[in-house]
Formats: C-alpha cells, structure tokens, sequence
C-alpha cells in the first residue's frame, strides 16, 4: 500500500471515528450499513470503468449517461405485458346501433359470451354480451376489400362517442370465491394460464381488481384458481379477463445485450481516440450528451423501470442481502448486500488484470509516455480502446445497479453527476490524471469515502446544497496532494542522485 492509498484509508477511518461517536445511532444503524455497502458497489463499479481509462491518460465524462442509457435499455428489454390471448382490435364501435365492427375476422367469439371493450381513449371500456356476428366486406383507406366480423352487442352507452382502436376481449364468469383458501373458480377452461399470469376481475355495476396468479387446476370443467394478493370484495357476481404475461427477453439475453450495446460504445470511443485522434474529453463529453438523448428518445422522457416483475430474480442483486447478525434497538439487523459481493469480485478481477497480468503493465505504460510505450512494441491503440470499453461495461453494470435499486428512473436526470463520483474515486483512490498511475484498492477505497462523505453531509444536517462543494473540496484536495506528493518524490530522487 503506497502513501496516498494509505493516507485516504486514514483519513475513512477517521471519518468512521468520528461519526460513529458523533451519532452512533444514525452511522452505526444496520440499514445505514447496508446502504454504506450497497452505496458504494454502485458507485465503486462506476469508479473502477473511469480508474482504467484515467489510467491510460484519457478522461470519461459519458460515465453518467452510459448508466441512463443501460438502465433504459434494460428497462426495456425485460418490458412485460398483460394481455388476453383472444383480444381483438376493435376499428369502430356504433352505441347506437349496438354495432362493434373488429379490424380483421374472426370466429372465436360467439352469442352470449360476456366481452369487454377497453383500451380506447376515446370512449369508455364497458362489458357487453354479444348477441350474433356478421363477416362483412368493406373497403380499407386504400380502396381494397377487407374482411372484417360485424358483431351485435347488448350493452353499449348510446351516450358514448364513436371510438377506434381499442380491444375486444372474452370474460368469463365467477362461479365461487374462497377467500380462506384464496382461490377462485372461474366458468371454462382457461387454458394456458399459468403461476406469475394474471386476472383483471370486473363488476358490472362497477369495480375492478387485478390479482397475479399463483397456480391453476381443473374442477369439473371449470378452472381453479390460487390467486397472490388480497382478493378484496370478489365474489361471484364478478367476471374474469384472463392476462398472459409476456416477457419481451430472457433475462440472460437481455443483460447480455446490454453489456455488449456498451462494449461496442467503449470500441467506439476508442477508435475515435486512437485512429481519428480526437481528444477523450471531447469524444465522452459527446457521448454524455447523445446517450442522454437517446434514452430520453427511447421511452418519450417518461420513467422508465420494469416495477416489481423481477422481485424474486433480478432484483436481489440490490435488494437481497447476506445476514449477519442482529442488534437490540436502534441498531436492527446487519447484512451485506449481494451487490456487494459482485463489486468485490468485479475489484479482485480488475486488480488482477492491472498488476498480474502484461496487457495491465502495457496500459500503466502508456499513460507514464505513450511515445516510449509505443516504441516498446505495445499496442497502444489497443490497449487504449481497452481501457474505454472497460469503463462502459462497468458503466452498464452499474446501470443495471442504480435501475434496480431505485425501480424506476428518469432519463432526463438519471446519472447526472455519475462521472463526477467516479472521477473522484479514482483521484483519491491514487489515479493521477497524467495518466500511468492507479490502484483499484485506492479506488475502492476512494468510493467508500465519497459514500461516506454523502453520509457525513446527511447525518451531520448539513445543507444538501454543499454536497457538490465539498465534493469538489476533496477532489481539489486530492489532486493538489498527488502534485506535492510526486514533487516531494522527485526532490527526493534527485537528491540521491
């Protein structure tokens, strides 16, 4: 451990003393532990991607919004839908008439099924029962003939407005409810409904429940069903919409996606580094500003986040945690989070690839004289891209943290400031921004102190508008003490020579 490593951990000790005597109730409390733990694998993920690239003399101001945009495209990717197998898009509807007329033709609905028109912004959803179907020929906007199913209804508010594209879909009636068992029979076969499904239940006279399924069975030509969640006033008065979850990709595909969405990202900054020698700060202060607008693009600058779909999976990776042990009141329980333990194994690997291995010593190398490495036979241009697409797959990781824990982000301020964390980690950590210079320990250990000091500044109560100040304070701290402490080296060297 060199000078500077030790001097920062000294100094997150002290931090830790302090408070820990100053309100030993608020530090030392098992949640404030927790998200000390969690706090800092997010933002040490983040630190660990900007350490590589400072290393190589190069600079990462897109850090921020390479975690917008993971988190956005991930949100995305594992988007999951609720809806009937059997809808149908409805093009009009005619209250008056008592006329639902379907986009296309179909013969899966026939005279008594219970159907529930929805979906339209332009009139309300109601419940009807259909009493025929006619297959009609009409022309399209092009003058073509299409044919298109006429149903008659029972139902429908003359009141209400003509409307298009909504949907159409069957209901099914409830036999019986038994809330000690929490099940529901419901009228018919539902076929393929399965555990994680679900069912919007409907009253006529108004209300409406939507219960995740547990599991199905068959009772005498209808269908069981145990249901996950309060079932509130149902009883048998209801009707059932059956809603088949769809899940647009497989969990693996979609991380992998988007890891790979930033590996490509990263190849990109290099080359435009290395092969049309632009300069970092320009290149990544582009991409900060296109990656935030695409991920505003993307989703129409509204949240984004897949809810609770993924509680029992994906999810842990923030919110799981591993027990240690319990404490009386105010400490509670103590534990570490899973996400920590990745950040451990991310930060072993890393600093393994930096001091263990020649592609690490190549790219401490360059950023000491990237002429004399080049000379060397190093690869500097490849070395180089290495080092960005190391920082924006640690930037997707760690969007795919800050996405789980939060549930839900906006893309207009996801990330913001995310570089500036990093940036300071690392600096701390013992990265010199000349380049050729790097611990991960020293960023480790530099992101626990940021964290730390996010804490210090709530814990304390004071002003949250001098979190950036004093931020910049310990960043300007750190580098002014890497400058004294390379000149006191370099007096030292040249006094022995």
């Amino acid at each position: 451990m060199n000078v500077k490593i030790l001097g920062i951990t000294l100094l997150l000790v002290g931090l830790w003393l302090f408070l820990a005597v100053q309100v030993p109730e608020g530090f030392l409390n098992g949640n404030n532990m927790f998200n000390l733990f969690l706090r800092t694998a997010m933002y040490g993920v983040l630190g660990i991607g900007v350490a590589f690239v400072i290393i190589t003399a190069g600079i990462d101001l897109s850090i921020g919004s390479i975690v917008c945009l993971s988190g956005v495209l991930l949100s995305l990717f594992l988007s999951v839908s609720y809806d009937p197998t059997d809808r149908e898009h409805v093009l009009e509807i005619d209250p008056q008439r008592q006329v639902i007329v379907l986009a296309e033709q179909t013969d899966r609905f026939e005279a008594g099924d219970q159907l529930r028109y929805y979906g339209s912004t332009q009139a309300r959803s109601t419940v009807v029962t259909l009493v025929g179907v006619e297959q009609v020929v009409t022309e399209d906007d092009g003058g073509n003939s299409v044919s298109r199913s006429l149903l008659r209804v029972n139902g429908l508010n003359p009141a209400t407005s003509k409307a298009s594209d909504g949907f159409l879909a069957t209901l099914f009636p409830v036999k019986g409810v038994d809330t000690e068992k929490g099940t529901v029979t419901v009228e018919g076969q539902l076929a393929g409904l399965e555990a994680r499904d679900q069912i919007r239940f409907i009253k006529p006279s108004g209300g409406m429940e939507q219960i995740v399924v547990g599991r199905t069975e068959s009772v005498d030509g209808n269908t069981r069903v145990s249901m996950e969640g309060d079932m509130g006033a149902l009883d048998a008065g209801w009707l059932a919409m059956p809603l088949f979850r769809d899940q647009t990709m497989p969990i693996p595909v979609a991380l992998l996606s988007v890891l790979g969405i930033a590996l490509l990202l990263g190849v990109v900054h290099g080359l435009l580094v290395t092969k049309i020698h632009l300069q970092p700060f320009v290149v990544t202060l582009c991409g900060l500003l296109l990656y935030r607008g695409i991920s505003r693009w993307l989703v129409n600058d509204r949240d984004t986040g897949y809810g609770n779909e993924y509680e029992s999976s994906l999810s842990l990776l923030t919110n799981g945690k591993f027990e240690l042990f319990t404490l009386g009141e105010p400490y509670g329980t103590y534990s570490i989070p899973y996400a920590f333990f990745i950040f451990i194994l991310v930060a072993i690997l890393a600093a393994v690839f930096l001091n263990k291995t020649i592609y690490g010593r190549y790219m401490l190398a360059l950023g000491r004289n990237v002429e004399a490495a080049r000379f060397s036979g190093i690869d500097t241009d490849r070395m180089t891209i290495i080092g960005y697409v190391i920082c924006t797959v640690m930037g997707a990781l760690g969007g795919l943290f800050f996405l789980n824990y939060s549930n839900s982000i906006a893309p207009s301020s996801h990330g913001n400031f995310f570089e500036l964390y990093a940036i300071a980690a690392a600096v701390l950590g013992g990265c010199s921004l000349r380049g050729g210079e790097g611990s991960i320990l020293g960023v480790v250990v530099g992101t626990a102190l940021m964290v730390t000091l996010k804490m210090f500044i709530n814990l304390m109560k004071i002003s949250d508008t001098l979190e950036f100040a004093i931020i910049g304070i310990v960043i300007l701290v750190g580098v002014v003490a890497d400058e004294l402490l390379k000149k006191a080296v370099a007096r030292r060297q040249a006094s022995k020579s």
